[in-house]
């Protein structure tokens, strides 16, 4: 059974009890993320994650990783545009350990000015590995273009420019501003009793206060637009799309089943005629990107120079067929068991297990089951997928980024 405790001062606990496995997760994820930034501060999120384990005021980096591997665990962190998670897994017996580490980075992090240092220039490094892949280069840039004017545009990375120049001051006065107790959802799930982890609470998590909430401004106003961007390289790529329904929305999971069917997986329209049929793509997917209010809804396909037009002519076609036509009883199904598949394979892992029960409160306050996803799935009709077709698929209302050699589309 999943539980979700709110506390009077804001601090959301949930807790899964799984008694039959060997190990448990741990997270403690904050409400804030590359949407909260500034265009000064972009990068910051992403620079906190990594300088909260470098370092507390009865720990250095080395002894925080010590503390948890020594006892057959591992720490990890993330950073996502809307919430940033720290998170450990353990072994059956450990929680207590575990628990009180990830506590104290989280609120007695120093932020060494030496740290800094260092860890900017990892940073850069980590940027420029992202700028030398033409993938992760064009979906960045991708949803910098579809959210331009809005801070969803952001990387999560920043900017070198910004990175090279964070100060202690900057971190601690953006950790006071976001890292507060009411910005706090932790989970939990293993073989844990949830009396144990409520006990924990008070005697761990002590220093934090309360912050102003800020989701950031809703996007509005989008401009589609194309964008091409000159680079020396072997392939040409694009991406073609637009912003969608986002987390919230009664019919996000219609979308999610029309991009199955248009791009995701072997059996989809895409992959079939691009790479099976025709043989001129070895990459093509559509992809949903959801955040809060939208989603980045897109296509992507690599493919040589000389055939790129024709793959995007194939592309165009596939989408007006989806317009045009229903989908078979069979098709949707496929989709259906591909989509609810995913799902639930992906909770076989309790580290996915407490991400998503996390995700679940920061995007919808409560925690939705997965009877609940997996029923609303299975009660999408054909004729949903066909009406969602013609509202997604406006050419009118599509943004395209284009990386290449050349600009062989005229954009």
């Amino acid at each position: 059974m999943i539980n979700l405790k709110t506390y009077p001062n804001g601090l959301k606990v949930i807790t899964e009890e799984i008694p039959y496995v060997n190990t448990f997760s741990v997270g403690m994820c904050f409400k804030t993320g590359s949407r909260k930034e500034t265009k000064k501060l972009n990068g910051i999120s992403h620079f906190v994650e990594h300088m909260i384990f470098k370092g507390t005021e009865k720990r250095n980096t080395k002894k925080i990783t010590d503390e948890i591997e020594s006892i057959g665990g591992y720490l990890n962190a993330f950073t996502t545009k809307e919430y940033t998670c720290f998170y450990a897994k353990g072994l059956n017996g450990t929680l207590n350990k575990t628990f009180e580490v990830l506590s104290d980075i989280i609120q007695h992090a120093i932020f060494d000015p030496k740290e800094i240092k260092k860890e900017s220039g990892v940073i850069r490094d980590e940027i420029l590995d992202y700028e030398d892949s033409p993938e992760d280069f064009i979906f960045d840039r991708f949803e910098t273009e579809i959210y331009q004017g809005n801070s969803l545009a952001y990387p999560v990375l920043g900017t070198i420019e910004n990175v090279s120049r964070f100060t202690q001051n900057d971190l601690k006065s953006f950790v006071k501003n976001n890292y507060g107790i009411n910005n706090l959802i932790i989970s939990v799930v293993g073989n844990v009793k949830e009396k144990t982890v409520y006990n924990l609470v008070p005697k761990f998590i002590v220093d934090l206060s309360n912050v102003k909430n800020n989701n950031g401004k809703t996007v509005k106003n989008i401009f589609p637009h194309n964008s091409f961007i000159q680079k020396n390289i072997q392939q040409s790529h694009i991406i073609i799309g637009e912003p969608v329904v986002g987390y919230n929305h009664k019919d996000r999971n219609i979308v999610r089943l029309l991009s199955i069917i248009l791009g995701e997986g072997s059996s989809s329209r895409l992959f079939q005629t691009l790479r099976e049929k025709n043989g001129i793509a070895y990459q093509i997917q559509s992809f949903l990107n959801s955040y809060r209010e939208t989603s980045a809804f897109g296509i992507y396909v690599s493919t040589n120079n000389k055939v790129f037009p024709k793959a995007v002519d194939l592309i165009y076609k596939e989408l007006n067929k989806l317009k045009q036509k229903k989908v078979s009883e069979k098709e949707l199904r496929r989709a259906k068991e591909y989509l609810k598949g995913s799902i639930v394979i992906d909770l076989e892992s309790t580290s996915n297990r407490m991400i998503r029960w996390a995700q679940s409160t920061i995007y919808f306050n409560r925690i939705k089951s997965v009877q609940e996803v997996l029923n609303e799935i299975d009660n999408i009709m054909r004729e949903q997928i066909l009406e969602q077709a013609n509202i997604t698929f406006n050419e009118e209302e599509f943004f395209s980024v284009l990386l290449s050699p050349n600009n062989s589309l005229g954009l």
